[in-house]
């Protein structure tokens, strides 16, 4: 007789992280998508970078609305039922994005997903912060982010493929049935986690919603604000610039974020264990002094050939990416289980706010020439390198005054 073992702690630990990360895949590639059919979009829909970033910004506006909503209700709950229940929201949403006729359409459709998209972002954080111990959470995480390059390696090309095949309705119905499949493994594979609801030390001070809103916890959320404020005011119009500016086609798109993707694959769980061994304040600091250079020099790159342009914008991603890891992990290390649904939903909000404005702010400093250049790049990466400075000093004093928890409640 053959006895088969149970799977081990490590083993089941493992595809719990993959199975978060599939969900973050598909949210990512939902919300990246848009960018790089930006040159698509603005000449079949008649869009300028102004409209086109507002569409960007409905997508994060809604999701950071939800965020703050999220504060009243998030930590109640069994996160795999809460996961379940936006998820699924999420999935008809992008459906809808799909079937969506015109501009007025997909702005709906997206605000849609992008209120579901939010909170969802918050509770798979909030999941690996609660089963995975703080000595291995700065990897945790990078694993789970490493969605973000799997989007830009397979999501991203494969969905510009589709656009140019089939239309831009395409990609998000595709996706929809992708996101379908991942919701039925999530349903039969992810555990109960609901050691935050049986925590009875600090129960009455963890059930008011202000309890997240003190000044120690709330500079975490200024500083997620900046680090991405400032990678957003750039990153929705880097399809459009490589375009528009530096001489590359629609068909040459997929090979530089398939070479971005790839780079940012390969250092994410590096990046998270770096976190785990120097801290990551130490890692956060050394990233957003390191993206200023790529920052600087992709905004101010003259017409290239392919190759240049997908080995700077390769550099430019992974550096700017990797900042994520960090600061996730920095912020979530700095509240107790009890609270870290409301307080990382919030924190969520805070991103997704930066990279709304950020993008709306960006069409605003933007223009578009007659031959589809864009006009004012450069002064924009000037911008971003002066956000990513004031970032370094919040981070510098958000490590000094916060204390970490490193408690992990029992499954």
């Amino acid at each position: 007789m053959i006895v088969l073992s149970a799977p081990s702690p490590v083993a089941r630990e493992r595809t719990l992280l993959w199975l978060l990360a599939a969900v973050q895949f598909t949210h990512v590639v939902d919300f990246m998508m848009l960018m790089p059919l930006g040159p698509l979009l603005m000449q079949r829909l008649d869009m300028s970078a102004t409209r086109f970033g507002a569409l960007v910004s409905a997508y994060t506006l809604a999701s950071a609305a939800m965020g703050v909503l999220g504060v009243f209700w998030l930590d109640r709950l069994e996160r795999k039922r809460t996961l379940l229940m936006l998820y699924a929201g999420f999935i008809t949403a992008t459906l809808l994005c799909g079937a969506a006729t015109g501009a007025v359409g997909l702005l709906v459709a997206r605000t849609v997903a992008g209120a579901c998209a939010g909170l969802m972002g918050a509770v798979v954080i909030a999941i690996v912060s609660d089963v995975v111990p703080a000595e291995r959470r700065g990897q945790a995480i990078g694993t789970v982010m490493t969605a973000y390059a799997l989007s830009a390696v397979a999501g991203v090309p494969l969905g510009l493929g589709l656009a140019n095949l089939w239309g831009w309705r395409s990609p998000f119905i595709v996706l929809a049935a992708v996101a379908g499949l991942v919701w039925l493994l999530l349903l039969r594979f992810l555990p109960r986690v609901d050691g935050h609801l049986s925590r009875e030390s600090g129960a009455a001070e963890a059930s008011s919603p202000a309890s997240v809103f003190t000044p120690r916890l709330a500079l975490g959320w200024v500083l997620t604000f900046t680090v991405v404020f400032a990678s957003f005011l750039l990153i929705p119009y880097l399809g459009a610039f490589m375009v528009g500016n530096l001489g590359l086609s629609l068909s040459e798109l997929p090979w530089v974020y398939l070479a971005g993707g790839a780079a940012t694959l390969l250092s994410s769980r590096w990046i998270g264990g770096l976190a785990d061994r120097l801290g990551p304040a130490r890692v956060l600091a050394g990233l957003l002094v390191f993206t200023m250079v790529p920052h600087l020099l992709f905004t101010h790159l003259p017409p290239s050939p392919l190759p240049v342009v997908a080995l700077v914008f390769g550099v430019f991603m992974t550096l700017t990416s990797g900042r994520a890891i960090p600061t996730m992990a920095l912020v979530a290390s700095r509240v107790p289980p009890s609270l870290r649904g409301r307080y990382l939903a919030v924190n969520m909000a805070a991103s997704d706010g930066a990279s709304g404005l950020a993008a709306w702010m960006g069409g605003l400093l933007l223009s578009t020439a007659s031959d589809g250049a864009l006009i004012g790049f450069g002064p924009l990466g000037f911008f971003a390198v002066g956000i990513s400075a004031l970032a370094l000093g919040l981070l510098w004093v958000f490590a000094g005054r916060a204390v970490p928890v490193n408690a992990t409640p029992a499954s």
